[in-house]
């Protein structure tokens, strides 16, 4: 993880970024309070349909299923522009209550889609727990893939494009994690007499 304001590379164990002393608590104090959002898709811009919000929610509703340890939330919200987007994207992250208060630093396997359309902006962040499977260039990748939908405001296309390649990258991820530990990928098969 690089920190939000001045990039400056972090680990979970860092009360503060080094360079720029960041916080959470310096964040709230400049940021002010946390938009509220709602568990799955939250649209406070008003992009999507309600069509549109139930198609995302069954697509995340999938993953997880797929993933059970993992959390998916996907937000569109016009921030105000006097700092950095990513600074928000953390800020959202961390204060908006989107991962429970079990799942802290390698425990966190949540993931944050974050979109700003009025600044044609857009974010994945991840929890630490996901850090070392999901790398940046790959997260960078698939929002580079769904930049053309999004710069022709398919809002939903290109969230669904993200879900999928997110998918994609997990079940990558799993194989290779099996792999590694000479286990099965597969669902081994239910003997008689077990429930």
């Amino acid at each position: 993880m690089h920190c939000p304001y001045c990039r400056t590379r972090l680990t979970e164990t860092s009360p503060e970024c080094p360079s720029c002393k960041l916080t959470l608590e310096r964040a709230n104090a400049l940021l002010g309070p946390v938009p509220r959002l709602t568990e799955g898709v939250s649209d406070t811009a008003g992009v999507l349909s309600k069509n549109d919000i139930t198609r995302i929610r069954k697509a995340i509703r999938r993953l997880m299923w797929t993933f059970p340890q993992v959390q998916l939330h996907v937000m569109i919200h016009a921030f105000p522009a006097e700092h950095p987007f990513e600074l928000h994207v953390f800020w959202v992250f961390n204060g908006g209550g989107i991962s429970i208060e079990s799942s802290r630093g390698g425990e966190n396997r949540t993931i944050l889609l974050a979109i700003d359309p009025r600044r044609g902006s857009t974010a994945l962040m991840v929890g630490y727990g996901l850090e070392p499977f999901l790398g940046e260039a790959a997260l960078d990748h698939l929002l580079e893939l769904s930049e053309p939908a999004w710069q022709a405001t398919q809002w939903t296309r290109g969230i669904l494009e993200v879900i999928g390649g997110l998918d994609r990258l997990l079940e990558g991820a799993a194989l290779e994690v099996a792999d590694a530990f000479r286990l099965s990928a597969l669902a081994s098969p239910q003997r008689r007499g077990e429930f």
